[in-house]
């Protein structure tokens, strides 16, 4: 298994498998004190996120933050609240905009620090077809038994 860099929180693997990538972007993360604290434990997951509109702002909806018991005593957390996501006017004109075409969808990539503050990669990607992921698969599992007859040349 490949060791995550030091600064990376969390990724969506599934997005990759699910999607074409079109673009990506990065994003800051509107965030309260106690999920501050969790996220530096290691608590959170993206997996089944997803970015949604609502009057000219984006918002992360469905990214799980779960709370430790020390931060979170006097304040009642809402583990899976919708955060909001900071980017430029433009940025989001252009993400609401591909958005409204047929097939488009805006999912989060990965979660990480720069800094003291916590960035989330998100993409305009657009869906797979059933065919798309098999040939995916197949091409993984081709470069991995290539990579594995050099490895049986070499000794």
């Amino acid at each position: 298994m490949a060791k995550k860099p030091s600064n990376q929180i969390c990724t969506n693997k599934k997005a990759r498998h699910e999607y074409f990538i079109e673009e990506t972007f990065e994003a800051g993360l509107s965030l309260e004190g106690w999920e501050v604290k969790s996220i530096r434990a290691g608590k959170m997951a993206i997996t089944d996120a997803y970015v949604i509109f609502k009057n000219g702002e984006a918002f992360l909806f469905g990214a799980h933050i779960q709370p430790l018991l020390t931060s979170s005593t006097h304040i009642n957390p809402d583990n899976i609240r919708t955060r909001k996501l900071l980017l430029h006017r433009k940025q989001i004109d252009k993400l609401f905009g591909m958005v409204n075409q047929k097939g488009y969808a805006v999912v989060p990539l990965s979660c990480y620090w720069k800094g003291s503050r916590v960035k989330c990669e998100i993409a305009l990607a657009k869906g797979k077809k059933l065919h798309d992921k098999r040939a995916t698969l197949k091409e993984r599992d081709w470069q991995m038994d290539k990579k594995r007859g050099f490895k049986a040349d070499m000794r």
